[in-house]
């Protein structure tokens, strides 16, 4: 469990921290889906709670004022900020019964 922690930790910092082409805080808005500017907040937002809605016309809405390299990055952000809350909150459930079951 100790390597698959690391490994996820690295992932995050390197999304939140590493070079990209949007900014630090636009990705990190995007990871916690809070914050996150127009018109990309209805496109992170959907990322997070019904990605399989999103549309051609809901990228479009964003290439107007971001690059496709910062589209694609925010996207990323937002998506593994909303796997990462999962995981997290599964585990925790996890943690909860097994003290249960103490």
């Amino acid at each position: 469990m100790a390597d698959v922690t690391r490994h996820r930790e690295a992932v995050v910092k390197r999304i939140l921290d590493g070079k990209g082409k949007a900014s630090q805080p636009q990705r990190r808005a995007a990871f916690d889906n809070a914050g996150v500017a127009e018109p990309a907040r209805a496109l992170i937002d959907k990322v997070v709670n019904h990605a399989s809605k999103i549309t051609d016309e809901d990228v479009a809405a964003v290439k107007q004022t971001l690059s496709e390299d910062e589209i694609f990055e925010l996207v990323v952000c937002a998506a593994i900020g909303q796997a990462t809350r999962q995981l997290d909150a599964a585990l925790a459930v996890l943690d909860q019964a097994t003290e249960e079951l103490a």
